[in-house]
């Protein structure tokens, strides 16, 4: 338990002192924001502060900092240092920097700032490579949360073809109003659940205090069976450390925020929170697997991450905590996914200069990416291991992402003439992760680890070796 408090202390910190850092670098100032400027009643709509924090906390972790959490804590202690060091230096830095961009070029997407920095070529190539990311995010949360409420209600393959007609229906609608209608209404209360889950559950790891792997009894791979800590530790974490996939979510609340100032709060802030939530589960999955958890609960220790969360939260916290529970499970995947395929909406309308204000042009392009996002639920289904594909694929796909928007950062400071290493750093250790797990991954290339090292290194040499000459030229 030390560890884990150390690690909430840090992250606090992180916040308070390098969260000012990363906001003098930026420098927000009091120009009109999109919100304002733009206003149009369904995408560019001013919302309060606590309603901007909810929705973009809720936006960017669905079930991440869970399931993530669950899954990394079983490397052992190392997944404290990858949550902390990587909100505080890398996730949180992305997330301020994606959200703030976009509200200096008036709302863009993702595509479109990216585009700005690294070329028009990029641009297109981060088109798609979004637009699929999030097609694939919609999917994947249409059918875990449909799994889970088919086996409640009929246990039947029949039962979750129902729940997927159901929640595809609420991807429609959600994805096609005004966001203050109903995202704007439903996502802070499960927001609010959320963090009281994760509240109530570390308030009954302080009152057991049990024994579990800390920092100092070494950084050893605990469970090998899930590969090497690098790379995969640093894929397995994503949303409780560093996540592509919130730079495609930041533009949504980069259209919904008055004032630049609030920016910290936030996006730095929402994304420190996130790690916070990723600490607790971390914590809780710690003492599941090699603290007894399991045995006292009268449950398997090789549950896997959403039969943990009903398991934990229904016997710590009773009826309460089964019901945030299954909020947890199946309400927050439900709610990443619709906004996912809102963000696919906006990204694509941009590409093609196609306002949304009327709800022929939204229909438009919600036809074919709708159509895309049923055919690969229908793989999902299908295909028995196909769950296990896409989710692998969304992964290094969303860190890839992450590599990216770093670099797009990067550019900008440079031309900027700011502090560009804040950026520079966790760009460079994310585009070697990301090179060396699709490597060593067992669904793409399958080498050894000793080949995945020496590519990723080489990838490192040769990512600095481009970074100086450009960085000479242009300050030449």
């Amino acid at each position: 338990m030390i560890s884990f408090i150390i690690s909430l202390i840090a992250l606090i910190a992180g916040y308070f002192v390098y969260g000012r850092v990363v906001e003098k670098v930026f420098g927000p100032d009091n120009r009109v924001t999109p919100a304002v400027g733009k206003a149009d009643g369904v995408d560019y709509i001013v919302l309060p502060r606590w309603k901007v924090f909810m929705i973009q906390f809720l936006n960017i972790a669905g079930t991440g900092p869970i399931f993530g959490a669950i899954m990394g804590a079983k490397f052992g202690p190392s997944a404290y240092l990858w949550i902390v060091i990587g909100c505080i230096f890398a996730g949180a830095v992305h997330d301020y920097f994606s959200g703030m961009l976009s509200m200096r070029h008036g709302g863009a997407g993702l595509p479109e700032v990216i585009g700005h920095y690294l070329g028009q070529n990029t641009k297109k190539v981060m088109l798609v490579f979004s637009v699929f990311l999030l097609i694939m995010v919609g999917a994947v949360f249409v059918y875990s949360p449909a799994l889970i409420l088919g086996n409640l209600t009929g246990n039947s393959v029949t039962w979750v073809y129902v729940w997927c007609l159901i929640i595809f229906v609420y991807y429609i609608i959600a994805t096609m109003l005004p966001i203050d209608k109903i995202i704007g209404k439903i996502y802070p209360l499960f927001a609010v659940s959320m963090l009281f889950m994760a509240v109530a559950l570390m308030i009954v790891l302080f009152s057991k205090w049990p024994e579990l792997p800390e920092l100092t009894d070494g950084l050893a791979n605990m469970s090998p069976s899930q590969g090497t800590i690098f790379p995969c530790l640093f894929i397995t974490i994503a949303c409780g450390a560093i996540s592509g996939f919130h730079a495609t979510q930041s533009p949504l609340m980069a259209r919904c925020i008055k004032n630049e100032k609030d920016g910290r709060p936030l996006f730095y802030g929402t994304m420190i929170t996130e790690g916070l939530v990723a600490l607790v589960w971390a914590t809780i999955s710690s003492y599941f697997f090699y603290g007894g958890a399991a045995g006292e609960l009268g449950v398997s220790d090789a549950l896997q991450a959403p039969e943990v969360v009903v398991a934990v939260s229904g016997g710590w916290l009773g009826t309460v905590g089964g019901i945030l529970a299954l909020l947890g499970v199946v309400a927050a995947p439900i709610t990443s996914g619709d906004t996912a395929l809102r963000s696919a909406r906006l990204i694509i309308a941009e590409f093609l200069n196609m306002e949304q204000r009327t709800i022929r042009n939204r229909i438009y392009i919600c036809i074919p990416l709708f159509a895309v996002t049923m055919g690969m639920l229908c793989f999902n289904i299908a295909d028995k291991d196909g769950f296990n594909v896409v989710w692998s694929y969304f992964g290094w796909a969303n860190q890839t992402l992450a590599v990216f928007t770093l670099w797009a950062i990067t550019v900008y400071l440079v031309r900027s003439r700011k502090p560009y290493i804040i950026t520079l750093l966790p760009a460079l250790f994310m585009t070697v992760v990301c090179s060396t797990f699709i490597v060593v991954s067992g669904n793409a290339f399958n080498m050894s680890v000793t080949v995945g090292y020496g590519v990723g290194g080489s990838v490192l040499v040769v990512a600095v070796a481009w970074f100086v000459a450009w960085y000479r030229r242009v300050r030449k």
